[in-house]
């Protein structure tokens, strides 16, 4: 039987909205009348519960999940003269923040099958120059932090887990997050938690780090009007909190019915000539912010114009690894240099991945994969 072709975006939450819509309109009045929007008691409450969830002993709430990378790299005292290892094939913001501090990125290749950092290349990357390494859990699938954090434990460089995606993800028995000196967060709409605007959060186990980022956060300030850093305005406003307290308390069922929508794509996809499904790491528990398959052949233009009209929406992420962007044409990076990246980057193609995509319209994402290359 084929499936209606009702249009599918790739992503929508207004159905999510709608189940808690007074849940969260209460906790917005709340928070008006409180007459407390910046700082306070709901901001402190959330970053108490986000911390008992991943259990690590702090957390600080900031702006945005790119602000989180920035203040762990401030508070690591990195910047000029140093160099920071990351993937070429994520988010812009991931290697923004290291240009921001004054320090250099540095990008090695990634694994063909998780899209994360091939750490084969990582040792070899690294110099008397490098401080730290931000390894993406891209997509929602873990990184392998056991190798990642043996090697940073032995060359004496920190570890800044950069999980705008992963929210939920586990590696072993641990949230990503609370595995590598730092983790950072983002709350940006679209990702596992999404706040209704922007916000971000970081852990970690360490009170130094922690007390120094919550004084970058907030313009330097030890106590009030005394300055001690050159800071930022980076607060998570209360009534994002406020949203996003609700919003955690329903985090896992989220994150367990994306592994479901990926569990009923995994099989059928993968008997379809012309695409490669994700892979998962045996010890890694991802949680789907993305469903991104590989296109082969050059059909990844074609197959999304064909998918369109037949009512599935799709996304490209990425279409340019970061190496090769004009901003950093003064890194001399070539093409050819890291070529898993720049291969995958006119391969890869994201379903339509969010926690209340029905059953049927699952269907007809198969049906329309298989109809379009079988």
């Amino acid at each position: 039987m084929v499936p209606s072709l009702n249009s599918i975006p790739a992503f929508d939450n207004k159905l999510q909205y709608a189940s808690m819509e007074a849940e969260i309109s209460a906790a917005v009045l709340d928070v008006l009348a409180s007459g407390r929007y910046i700082g306070g008691p709901v901001i402190e409450g959330f970053e108490q519960q986000f911390a008992a969830y991943h259990r690590v002993s702090n957390c600080i709430a900031c702006n945005s999940g790119t602000d989180a990378l920035y203040l762990a790299l401030r508070a690591l005292e990195i910047g000029a003269g140093d160099e920071v290892i990351t993937t070429p094939f994520t988010f812009i913001a991931t290697s923004e923040v290291i240009s921001a501090v004054g320090a250099k990125p540095v990008f090695i290749d990634i694994n063909p099958g998780t899209y994360n950092l091939d750490l084969r290349q990582l040792a070899a990357a690294i110099t008397p120059k490098t401080r730290a390494v931000i390894p993406v859990h891209l997509f929602g699938q873990p990184v392998d932090m056991d190798s990642l954090m043996e090697l940073a434990t032995a060359k004496n460089i920190f570890v800044i887990e950069d999980c705008a995606q992963s929210t939920g993800a586990t590696w072993g028995r641990k949230k990503v997050g609370s595995i590598g000196h730092v983790g950072c967060f983002s709350f940006y709409p679209t990702k596992n938690l999404g706040g209704c605007g922007d916000g971000g959060a970081i852990t970690t186990n360490d009170p130094e780090l922690a007390a120094m980022m919550r004084v970058i956060k907030n313009h330097g300030q030890s106590n009030q009007y005394y300055y001690e850093a050159v800071g930022v305005n980076s607060r998570l406003d209360a009534i994002q909190a406020a949203i996003l307290q609700i919003k955690l308390k329903y985090l896992d069922m989220w994150n367990q019915q994306r592994r479901a929508i990926a569990s009923r794509y995994h099989s059928p996809l993968s008997q379809i000539p012309g695409i490669i499904i994700p892979q998962e790491l045996s010890k890694g528990k991802g949680v789907w912010n993305q469903y991104t398959i590989r296109v082969l052949d050059g059909k990844r233009d074609w197959l999304r114009q064909k998918l369109q009209e037949l009512g599935v929406n799709t996304m490209v992420y990425y279409p340019m690894p970061l190496h090769l962007q004009p901003v950093y044409a003064n890194l001399n990076y070539e093409p050819g240099q890291l070529p898993v990246s720049e291969q995958i980057s006119h391969e890869v193609l994201s379903l339509p991945m969010f926690p209340e995509l029905s059953e049927e319209q699952q269907e007809q994402v198969i049906y329309a994969l298989k109809d379009s290359l079988s």
